[in-house]
């Protein structure tokens, strides 16, 4: 290369495909370093697609978290799988995560299907993740099961939550990256605003201290978000539920619960902004919000760009 020659640039969009629950949020943090999306033991943590940008010198990969496949039961479940397949169309790279802990769901079954259905697909890569669940001896054992559904995937074995396998996975989808230009600022690593991003911690808190169906019927949206000079971030948010029974059980008794979302929340939300954070939190009843499209457009849950 001579010295007027500028060195070749990689870049790509790698969608994260997969059932609910199966990692694709936690295998994104993983791989950024740092935490920009939101994770919990529950599914369907992930109601939006995300954007997570790695810059390195020579590539930038755009992973686009997505929520989990599944099969609708209302509004909100239709927006979250129409999210979710409208980032394959133009991926670069399509990572499809499965859990090697379990055999095959009809959730997976669906999302090999839609990958099936792709006109020129991309490369997509099978990736086994959870294998700290599994002895190495049944890793080829669990691929056996999964990889009838799509036989062109390549497939690898990681642990998201321990990065085993992780760095095979990402030099394999730069290897993968087509000569692009750099769309995004090297020091920007989500599309999301510090806002968004909170909200979404606040309602991952959420789903980590409350039970049963309470969560699911759980949205946050985020009346007031200002800085207060040398004392770090002041934040209001109000607690969206279903019933009205629900929102007893998310204040809980003498506001027990709803402080303990607050106090996980707020040392969330710090880590990520990286200053101190006055977190205000209320609880209110929107009916059946998750099938009523207003309601779902205003908690940010639209397709509009």
């Amino acid at each position: 290369m001579t010295s007027n020659e500028q060195p070749i640039f990689y870049s790509g969009f790698v969608t994260v495909i997969g059932s609910p629950n199966v990692g694709k949020s936690t295998l994104m943090n993983q791989i950024l370093g740092q935490k920009v999306a939101a994770v919990s033991p529950r599914p369907q943590t992930t109601r939006r697609k995300q954007l997570g940008i790695l810059t390195l010198d020579q590539a930038q990969v755009i992973f686009v978290d997505t929520p989990g496949i599944h099969q609708p039961k209302h509004k909100l479940g239709e927006f979250m799988n129409q999210e979710a397949l409208a980032t394959l169309a133009d991926a670069d790279v399509i990572l499809w995560i499965v859990d090697s802990s379990i055999r095959p769901t009809d959730e997976d079954k669906l999302c090999a299907r839609y990958l099936g259905a792709l006109k020129n697909a991309p490369p997509v890569f099978l990736v086994i993740n959870k294998i700290d669940k599994l002895p190495e001896s049944e890793y080829q054992i669990r691929a056996s099961s999964y990889l009838p559904l799509y036989p062109n995937a390549k497939i690898f074995y990681i642990s998201a939550t321990q990065g085993t396998g992780v760095e095979e996975l990402l030099q394999s989808i730069l290897e993968s990256l087509p000569i692009g230009p750099k769309y995004y600022d090297e020091d920007q690593i989500t599309n999301l605003y510090e806002r968004e991003i909170a909200a979404d911690l606040i309602r991952e808190a959420g789903l980590l201290h409350l039970k049963e169906e309470v969560p699911h019927g759980l949205a946050v949206e985020i009346e007031e978000y200002k800085e207060r000079e040398d004392s770090g971030a002041y934040i209001a948010a109000t607690l969206h539920v279903e019933k009205e029974s629900h929102k007893g059980i998310v204040i809980g008794k003498g506001g027990q619960m709803l402080k303990m979302i607050g106090s996980t929340a707020r040392e969330e939300i710090e880590k990520m902004s990286g200053r101190k954070v006055y977190l205000e939190l209320h609880v209110k009843v929107s009916k059946n919000w998750r099938d009523s499209q207003e309601a779902i457009r205003r908690f940010g849950y639209s397709r509009e760009e």
